[in-house]
C-alpha cells in the first residue's frame, strides 16, 4: 500500500530575483530550484509560480514573491525507503502513529551491506512500519549529528516522532527484538 507523502511545509512565500533582464512581471509556473528559508527545507526541484513586483522599505526591488511545492515522495510499505536530510523529519510527521525504523549506513560499510539484505526482509514482514535508510555521507552530515550516530550500522525505532530504540551494529536479532518492543509497547 503506498503512502504519497508531501515533503513541503504549508506553502510559504518567499522572494525570487528573476535572471530574466525584460523587466516583465508576474511568471507562469515554472519546474525549477526553491529554497524555502527557515523552513528547514533545502533547495530542490519544484513548481514554482509568482507574480508582481515587491517593494522593500518603500523601494521596488525586483524580485517577486512565489509559491513553491515541492514534489512527493513515494513511501512504500513492506519497502525500504531511502531518505536525506531533507526528507527525513516530513516522512516520519506523515507517517502518523505507524512506526519508523531507520537504517543510518554508510557506503565503505561492510557491516551496513551484510545487514542490509535482511532489513529489506524485515521491511516485508512487518507491513505495519515504515522502514528507512539514510546514508550518513557529508551531506546527510547534520542529520546523523543531529540523531546521535556514533556508529554504522545505527538503527533507531521512531514512534510519535520520537526515538524509542536503537540498535547499534549489524545486529539482526538485538534489531528484531527491538522492533518486537516497540510494536508492543
Amino acid at each position: 500500500m503506498p503512502l504519497s507523502l508531501r515533503v513541503a511545509p504549508s506553502p510559504t512565500s518567499f522572494r525570487y530575483s528573476p535572471t530574466s533582464s525584460t523587466g516583465a512581471v508576474g511568471f507562469p509556473p515554472v519546474k525549477q530550484h526553491c529554497r524555502i528559508p527557515n523552513s528547514g527545507v533545502a533547495t530542490k526541484i519544484g513548481f514554482c509560480s509568482g507574480g508582481g513586483d515587491v517593494l522593500d522599505s518603500g523601494r521596488r526591488i525586483g524580485s517577486y514573491v512565489v509559491r513553491c511545492s515541492l514534489e512527493t515522495v513515494n513511501v512504500s510499505v513492506g519497502q525500504v525507503t531511502e531518505v536525506d536530510k531533507d526528507t527525513f523529519w516530513p516522512i516520519v510527521k506523515a507517517a502518523g502513529d505507524k512506526i519508523v525504523v531507520l537504517d543510518m549506513y554508510t557506503q565503505w560499510c561492510g557491516p551496513c551491506k551484510v545487514i542490509a539484505p535482511k532489513y529489506k526482509e524485515l521491511s516485508e514482514k512487518y507491513q505495519d512500519m515504515v522502514f528507512l535508510k539514510l546514508d550518513c555521507n557529508q551531506e546527510n552530515k547534520p542529520l546523523a549529528k543531529e540523531l546521535g550516530i556514533r556508529v554504522v550500522p545505527t538503527f533507531k525505532i521512531l514512534k510519535d516522532n520520537k526515538v524509542v530504540k536503537e540498535v547499534t551494529g549489524a545486529k539482526y536479532e538485538d534489531l528484531l527484538g527491538a522492533i518486537e518492543a516497540a510494536r508492543s509497547g
